[in-house]
């Protein structure tokens, strides 16, 4: 089969298609026939080696995969052959044939396509796993989402003005944020041409945020975390801008705000009752058109690299799918 191999850590130049040997499922495994795979930006990093988990080289990269089964392992019930599915793995997506854990792989709702399939779990499981698990967002709390228009951020967008919250989103160009009210947003702060704490004091009438929704780290987050209430609680989501940012801890102290993880990958395979629980809420959402992920573009498999540098570039709205045919 063809898969898009990582030989060595670097750019997305650096990566290659390449054919490898066919899989085979072990006991409670999956083996899906790719027809798409949704690109995240960890995918940027762990092909860096930047990622907080380093995939033994050689490795294929690719997380979001929709497509058809393959073969089922033993102790396989709810699957079965030829059907349309979509799920997550750790990485292996960018290939024609993947292994993903039973306990990640679902059947695909008949109203979606193979490329929304593909945008769908990583993106709203994060958010909701974030939104309604870790940040316990109620109806009418106010809600900051930074990087409002990447795959994660506008997933955020959409499921706060769901769940009943105000949203502000705030991003880097008018073009996105455009993108985010039309996504619900009621508010939004462009912070490279706007001041993040004064905007927030402004936009609540000097309360501050309930909830913040931070996937990119760098050098935005203290000043969100100075814009938050009281009790306020901030989502670390992820560090798209590269750097960790280090919060003041008399910060947390002087709010009596709480700085919460998200980690929904591990959330996903140790509590899968609960992520299928909340994946059954997302997929009804979705069946009743209260969720529409946004496809910025569609790539070939030989384009993987194009795909990636565009996201690393940070010109990406939404998610970017790979196509393998």
């Amino acid at each position: 089969m063809k898969a898009i191999r990582c030989n060595k850590y670097g750019p997305p130049s650096s990566l290659e298609l390449e054919e490898v040997d066919s899989l085979k499922p072990k006991a409670k495994e999956v083996l899906v026939a790719v027809k798409a795979c949704g690109l995240n930006f960890p995918d940027t990093l762990i092909i860096q080696g930047l990622y907080q988990f380093k995939p033994e080289l050689p490795f294929t990269p690719g997380s979001d995969v929709a497509g058809v089964v393959k073969e089922v392992g033993e102790g396989v019930t709810h699957l079965k052959v030829g059907q349309e599915v979509f799920g997550f793995v750790a990485h292996g997506g960018l290939a024609e044939e993947v292994i993903v854990p039973a306990n990640a792989c679902f059947p695909k709702p008949p109203q979606m396509d193979f490329p929304t399939a593909a945008s769908f779990l990583m993106a709203y499981g994060t958010s909701y796993h974030a939104l309604k698990d870790r940040g316990v967002l109620a109806e009418g709390e106010t809600l900051l989402v930074l990087g409002a228009s990447g795959g994660v951020g506008l997933s955020a967008v959409e499921l706060g003005k769901l769940m009943g919250a105000k949203v502000i989103a705030a991003a880097s160009t008018d073009e996105k944020l455009s993108l985010c009210q039309e996504y619900g947003a009621d508010a939004t702060i462009n912070y490279t041409t706007q001041d993040l704490k004064e905007s927030i004091k402004v936009l609540t009438e000097g309360k501050g945020v309930d909830v913040i929704y931070d996937p990119v780290g760098g050098i935005y987050s203290e000043a969100a975390f100075r814009g938050m209430a009281r009790n306020g609680r901030y989502l670390v989501v992820g560090f798209a801008a590269g750097d960790i940012p280090k919060i003041q801890l008399n910060l947390p102290l002087l709010k009596e705000a709480s700085i919460v993880g998200v980690f929904w990958g591990a959330f996903a395979m140790k509590d899968s009752k609960a992520n299928m629980e909340n994946t059954m809420t997302l997929m009804k959402w979705h069946a009743q058109g209260k969720l529409k992920p946004h496809i910025h573009a569609i790539y070939n498999l030989e384009d993987t690299s194009k795909a990636l540098e565009e996201m690393t570039n940070r010109k990406v709205m939404g998610k970017l799918i790979v196509k393998i045919e």
